[in-house]
């Protein structure tokens, strides 16, 4: 029998969370009602109260709640809570979580949630599930679900949301799923621009007994990637779509932050590395780009999207960047140049077609880079250069097992 936890505030939102509770146990599940109200008392009866949780992390939750500053609890309980529901999970407790709330609760919901493992059901049903979520999912699987009214009372509305929150929790949990591949795993970074490339190089990479986890350059993407490669259960990673790194040289809207491609040094993977897309940087509609970019060469790639094409200026602080990244990881790593194109579009004849660009983009890795630079006169989508990339990936995962096992 799966135990599942309801998590929230009891002492403002304890009706809703027990009508929840009701209905996963009327599945056939058990539930563990866990309290992070620092207001009143709570609503309703619960398994774990608010000071366990904060006596976990050695939180004195009393002297919080004395001093009445509602955002100094939440902040507080929003960095215990998620230490204590991680001890849960790892301590085989419980099997899935869920929660409601507005700004509070949504805010302490999803900072649990977060820290617990990809794979781990969660559900957050909350007032804000309809607008920018990416600070609240971080790189996790959360499921959210708008509550479409608040969650202020049980009302027909929100019992017919609350209902289907409830099944979509006790759900997850009953499918289960055994991995039963022992394949190693390695990581690949891909854009619209460099699609075919990574599935001609996924090919080669399978074949070879791997497993490709492929990932979707977009900021959020690259963060989940390095998170994935820093648990330390990569073996490789082939990251030929460093794009994020122009967005965030730019302001764009697909930057994955400075960190991105640290991970590699971190848990010192062997990696293969290509400047993949970073010709153009993401914003959204054609207005919203910022008038200081004026003048410059768009793309737009679909009515939400216009592309900007990087210039020389950004090319070499960018091929700087990639470089210094790669220096810093002492696992074996190489970097690949597809001299005749590093996207769909910076081919000759294509929009982004920039040779003194792309040149200063080369220049600037080979002037800045310790580690090996490998120069193919091919676009990066070419079966050539694909094959080539992950076939030199293969050669230094090989070089770093006899490194440390030889």
């Amino acid at each position: 029998m799966s135990v599942i936890a309801i998590l929230g505030t009891m002492d403002s939102k304890g009706l809703e969370h027990d009508f929840v509770a009701k209905l996963i146990r009327a599945r056939g599940h058990e539930t563990l009602i866990i309290d992070l109200g620092t207001g009143g008392e709570p609503q309703v009866p619960v398994d774990i109260d608010r000071f366990t949780v904060a006596a976990f992390s050695e939180l004195d939750l009393q002297s919080l709640i004395s001093k009445k500053d509602r955002g100094e609890c939440v902040v507080a309980m929003s960095k215990a809570a998620p230490l204590f529901v991680a001890d849960l999970v790892t301590q085989q407790k419980i099997d899935g979580i869920i929660s409601l709330g507005g700004g509070g609760g949504t805010a302490l919901g999803t900072a649990v949630m977060r820290a617990l493992p990809i794979g781990f059901p969660k559900v957050m049903v909350s007032t804000l599930a309809s607008g920018n979520t990416a600070h609240y999912l971080g790189t996790k699987d959360i499921v959210m679900i708008p509550s479409i009214v608040d969650v202020a009372g049980l009302n027909r509305i929100s019992k017919k949301i609350f209902s289907r929150a409830a099944g979509a929790i006790s759900g997850m949990v009953e499918q289960e799923y055994a991995e039963t591949s022992a394949k190693p795993l390695i990581v690949a970074s891909m854009f619209g621009n460099t699609t075919e490339c990574i599935n001609i190089a996924s090919k080669v990479l399978e074949a070879a007994g791997y497993e490709v986890l492929v990932f979707h350059a977009t900021g959020m993407g690259g963060k989940t990637m390095e998170g994935l490669i820093e648990s330390g259960m990569v073996e490789g990673v082939l990251d030929l779509t460093t794009t994020e790194w122009a967005d965030e040289i730019t302001g764009a809207t697909l930057s994955a932050g400075p960190t991105r491609m640290d991970a590699m040094s971190i848990a010192k993977v062997p990696a293969v590395i290509a400047p993949g897309c970073v010709d153009m940087a993401n914003f959204g509609e054609e207005q919203t780009v910022p008038e200081i970019y004026a003048g410059r060469t768009f793309y737009i790639h679909n009515p939400q999207v216009t592309l900007m094409r990087t210039n020389m200026e950004e090319n070499k602080q960018l091929g700087e960047i990639i470089a210094k990244k790669a220096n810093a990881n002492t696992a074996p790593t190489v970097i690949m140049l597809p001299k005749k194109a590093i996207s769909i579009i910076s081919a000759e004849g294509q929009a982004f077609y920039d040779q003194k660009a792309d040149q200063a983009l080369f220049d600037s890795i080979k002037n800045h880079s310790s580690v090996e630079v490998i120069e193919i006169d091919e676009k990066i989508n070419s079966e050539i250069f694909a094959q080539a990339s992950a076939h030199k990936l293969l050669e230094l995962i090989k070089i770093n097992k006899e490194q440390h096992h030889g």
